[in-house]
């Protein structure tokens, strides 16, 4: 063939292929139509309701009266949605004109995530509760678990400390190990992240929403690390923003922390009178000769802590392309927050993108990556340690030099002021979590899904103690610098198939099998060097230091892998009778041969009610359900190589020289196996008065086996202990969620919502012994915290406190050793009639975990304006106050409580609270005046929304605009002498895992105010 003829066949074909493309345009532009329409709910309009084209991003948004206007050709089908309200799909046929009337949202027809997939909350059979990214940015927090205290029944939140970054416990619906963690697991965006992820790492705003895992039925599905409880994050996506141009959101706030009530004590002139007064009570030199004035008066709260600030920047770019087959959300992340102490604070940087492909009909792609930068000031001086200096104490000595030592005791003193200019102790992490994933539907209905998970971390922690603190220079010391950090890589491989089949109109099935493996590497090291003379270098020179006797090395190196096989069926029949059925095995590298791998199922089941026949003919239920479920699920509760014995450094003498050695430190035992959980959970959910109310109640119980204690060994081992599978314990309560829309029409709305839970934790083995003493203060040594059997998971133990012996009479009729008590001293309960109190005079005086747990939340919204106001609270728990040892019954070298000024003297014969001095004479033990009361109620949060009506004020190129005004901790009722009961002295893992509800003046919660504004463009 001629190119000539060629060229004009080419030109031909283009002409044919230009007119196709024109008629098809004509055709659409025919078939295109403008629809408008009116969108109210309860004869009323609604302003800013969402209509979009589905299938694609084209949308609007409805005006002041609830109108709207639209582009959509007659094949196109309209959704319409509004916050609260249950969608609606209309197909646009002929129609130029369309209304629709929403109906109050009915919860069941939610859509919740659930271990790897979705589910109508009416299909669930699990217990499942969700916290929307509403509740979440209801009010400014610096971490996400911040946000779900009090939102989801049976699951309880402690904030551990009020210090910037400081972490929470939670437990879901009680703790199941004693030695293990009882923390729950979090996933996000599908990716396993563990127990103990640090989730400063993730921004707050990014969150779209949160799912927690609560029964046998959903956890099953992670097997041997769900028992207790998971929490699914999802992070935002673009779907369905922007239609086809990026959406801009810009988030802006600034805070002011206040600082907080603090205890009442002594003042310095009461306080005075009391050290003398025990001074000369124990026959020595009163510390305070001269009159009050004569000596200093410094409040050292007021010194070191003042009203701080904090300030966060979001930015967020989100959208998809025109066609949908693309969508992106891409933010960025500055938080700055400084301590109300001196020398304390946090700041964070964390970018996110999140990109979606949809490469052809049948294949998805897409990623998420979250980079983190977390700099952190960790505080060198203590709240708890301010309540230990006494208001006399100077801060500067006559010559200006700060003060390094303690007259009253004779020893040196670690001044706070000095400290917190001086010292230094800072932490450094990177965190970069990512997933890769890809979606494959070779049929109808058929999914294969694969995943890569990623995480890389860095954490390196920089402390210097100054050669120029003054207690040390009194005493010729130097100062010394330490290094420690953790790097770590981990990678997590999901593979899943999911296959969607309707049998008829009665039976559909979904069936899904998965393949998962992961492995996590860890790799630490410890330096610190000793007589470090000066302070140029701070830590960044340890050759400096100079006393290589005392300097420290060191370094680790920590692996372990998991492989699981698991899978779900699920099975309806007439859309009302529910079947799931779900197992895994788990197979892990910390057990030894034999018993690495463990099998999980479950079982569930649910019948819809209201979907029966005599339910046809009510008007109260719009929907009811019931539904139960059985299952395990485990906790693996050890670290790596815990099946292993143990070598210990341990040096020895050869021919009069010492040489290094190592000996065996533990035995090994490769019988140990995962804690296993088997739960049982029923419930009943509806939704009632066409919507208005939903209403959801559910009672479980659960027990765990095979609990890992350390059991004692006959001595001829060369042991006392041993690591073992041999405790149980139960916990069993009930939850109650009601959310109801109390007031809806064009102007005003107000919905509430109401969590409650109570949860009974009880130990039923430890092994053959009747209880266990956990040693939490070595100053007191054994006796206030037990695991008894028959108890909580610990109890608090002491003796009844009496009162103070009122006469010699009492003490000689006492029977006890009138060498330890004195007239005027503590008296204490004496059970087994002997001469001593002991711990056989030791009685349960109470519990950390609640009666109840409650949270109560009211939304109000009038036409631009909306309030949030949301209190928590708990009932019925009680807390260990450390303090009360220093701070009421020792020596006057401590501060005291204010309540010491009404002290038994001999002027004041009938006090009950003892004479100073007392200490030296009684014998003081752990009594039920250290254990109080922890039942409390917070308001949480308030918050003032104003949103401007962009539209009728003119703001172009602005799609919405707010600011708000927020408060946080503005109200606190409770009885606590340390102001805030909700603390916890040994934090979350370690010793806190298991000693819960100890106060020794931890960092307080501050009150803060905040204004913010969000723009949306």
């Amino acid at each position: 063939m001629k190119l000539k003829t060629k060229l004009k066949m080419l030109s031909d074909f283009r002409k044919v292929w230009m007119c196709a493309i024109l008629a098809l345009s004509c055709m659409a532009m025919t078939n295109a139509q403008t629809v408008s329409g009116t969108v109210t709910a309860d004869g009323q309009p609604l302003p800013g309701a969402t209509v979009i084209v589905k299938g694609t991003t084209k949308g609007t948004t409805t005006d002041f009266d609830g109108n709207f206007s639209i582009n959509a050709e007659a094949s196109n089908t309209l959704s319409i949605s509004y916050v609260g309200y249950s969608s609606k799909e209309v197909l646009v046929g002929n129609q130029t004109q369309i209304n629709v009337s929403l109906e109050e949202d009915n919860k069941l027809d939610e859509v919740v995530i659930i271990g790897y997939g979705t589910q109508r909350k009416s299909d669930l059979t699990g217990s499942v509760s969700s916290v929307s990214a509403e509740d979440i940015t209801a009010v400014p927090v610096a971490r996400v678990d911040q946000a779900l205290q009090g939102r989801a029944a049976g699951v309880q939140v402690t904030q551990t400390s009020g210090a910037p970054g400081a972490g929470t416990s939670i437990r879901v619906r009680g703790g199941n190990s004693i030695t293990g963690s009882n923390q729950p697991l979090w996933v996000i965006d599908g990716i396993i992240v563990g127990t103990n992820f640090n989730l400063n790492n993730i921004n707050s705003n990014d969150i779209k929403s949160i799912e927690i895992l609560k029964d046998a039925s959903s956890i099953a599905i992670y097997g041997s690390r769900g028992a207790n409880g998971v929490i699914l994050v999802t992070t935002k996506n673009g779907a369905n923003i922007g239609g086809g141009k990026p959406q801009v959101n810009v988030g802006v706030y600034t805070s002011m922390q206040l600082v907080p009530e603090r205890p009442k004590y002594l003042s310095q002139a009461e306080q005075i009178a009391y050290t003398n007064e025990d001074a000369r009570f124990r026959g020595v030199a009163e510390p305070f000769p001269g009159n009050p004035s004569d000596y200093p008066d410094n409040d050292f709260f007021d010194l070191l802590l003042n009203p701080t600030p904090i300030y966060n920047a979001d930015v967020s770019i989100a959208g998809a392309s025109e066609n949908g087959n693309v969508n992106y959300y891409n933010s960025l992340n500055f938080f700055d927050q400084d301590g109300l102490i001196e020398n304390s604070g946090i700041k964070k940087f964390i970018f996110r993108s999140n990109i979606e492909f949809k490469l052809s009909d049948k294949l998805k792609s897409g990623f998420r990556v979250n980079y983190s930068r977390l700099n952190q000031k960790n505080g060198v001086v203590g709240y708890g340690g301010l309540l230990n200096i006494l208001p006399t104490q100077p801060v500067f000595n006559d010559d200006g030099t700060y003060s390094g030592f303690n007259d009253v005791i004779g020893a040196p003193f670690n001044n706070p002021v000095a400290t917190a200019k001086l010292d230094t102790d800072q932490t450094t992490t990177s965190n970069m979590l990512g997933t890769i994933y890809l979606e494959y539907s070779p049929i109808e209905n058929l999914i294969i899904r694969s995943t890569f998970n990623p995480e890389i971390n860095n954490w390196k922690r920089n402390e210097f103690t100054s050669s120029q603190r003054p207690d040390l220079t009194v005493v010729g010391e130097t100062g010394n610098a330490r290094l420690t950090g953790l790097s770590s890589f981990g990678w997590n491989n999901e593979n899943t198939i999911q296959y969607t089949k309707d049998f008829g109109k009665d039976h559909s099935v979904t069936v899904l099998g998965g393949l998962s493996f992961q492995k996590t590497s860890f790799e630490s090291f410890e330096n610190q060097a000793f007589g470090i003379t000066t302070d140029a270098t701070s830590f960044n020179n340890l050759a400096l230091g100079t006393d290589p006797t005392r300097n420290i090395v060191g370094s680790d190196f920590e692996s372990n892998q998991i492989e699981s096989l698991f899978g779900r069926i699920n099975y309806s029949y007439k859309d009302k009778y529910l079947l799931t059925l779900v197992g895994r095995r788990d197979g892990s590298s910390v057990f030894a041969p034999g018993n690495k791998y463990n099998f999980f199922p479950s079982v569930a089941g649910a019948w819809k009610i209201s979907e029966e026949a005599f339910m046809e003919n009510q008007n109260v239920f719009q929907d009811l359900k019931l539904r139960a479920s059985w299952g395990k699920s485990g906790n693996q509760a050890i670290d790596p190589y815990s099946t292993l014995s143990l070598y210990e450094e341990a040096n020895t003498t050869l021919n009069g020289v010492q040489q290094p050695g190592v000996t065996l430190g533990r035995p090994a035992n490769p019988d140990l196996i995962w804690e296993t959980t088997s739960s049982f959970d029923i419930a009943l959910e509806a939704s009632l008065f066409r919507g208005k109310v939903f209403a959801e109640f559910n009672y479980y119980r659960k027990q765990t086996n095979d609990i890992l204690l350390d059991v004692a060994i006959p001595r001829q081992t060369g042991f006392t202990s041993q690591l073992q599978n041999v405790g149980s314990l139960e916990n069993k309560g009930w939850e109650f969620l009601v959310n109801s829309t109390n007031i809806s029409n064009a102007n005003f709305r107000w919905n509430t919502t109401l969590t409650l839970s109570s949860n009974k934790n009880k130990v039923l083995d430890l092994g053959g012994q009747e209880f266990i003493d956990v040693v939490v203060d070595q100053i007191v040594g054994a006796g206030n915290l037990r695991l008894i059997v028959g108890e909580s998971a610990p109890v608090f133990t002491g003796a009844n406190y009496l009162g103070t012996w009122k006469s010699q009479a009492e003490i000689d009729a006492s029977g006890l050793n009138p060498g330890s008590q004195i007239v005027g001293g503590p008296r204490f309960e004496n059970l087994n009639g002997d001469t001593t109190i002991s711990n056989e005079d030791y009685v349960v005086l109470g519990s950390p975990f609640p009666d109840l747990i409650y949270g109560f939340e009211n939304n109000f919204s009038y036409k631009n304006f909306d309030l949030n106001i949301y209190f928590q609270g708990t009932v019925g728990n009680e807390v260990y106050n450390l303090r009360t040892r220093g701070n009421f019954w020792t020596r006057g070298e401590n501060p005291k409580f204010s309540e010491i000024a009404d002290r038994w003297t001999p002027d004041n014969q009938t006090s009950d609270i003892p004479r100073a001095g007392h200490d030296g004479f009684s014998n003081v033990v752990p009594s039920s005046y250290d254990v109080e009361d922890g039942s409390h109620l917070r308001l949480k949060t308030a918050t003032l929304t104003y949103n401007f009506p962009v539209d009728k004020i003119g703001l172009k190129g602005i799609k919405a605009m707010s600011i708000y005004a927020s408060g946080t901790n503005l109200l606190l009722i409770s009885d606590f002498k340390l102001i805030d009961p909700e603390t916890s002295r040994f934090g979350n893992d370690g010793l806190g895992n298991i000693a819960q509800g100890f106060s020794n003046g931890e960092y307080p919660n501050a009150q803060v105010l905040t204004l913010g504004v969000n723009v949306t463009f």
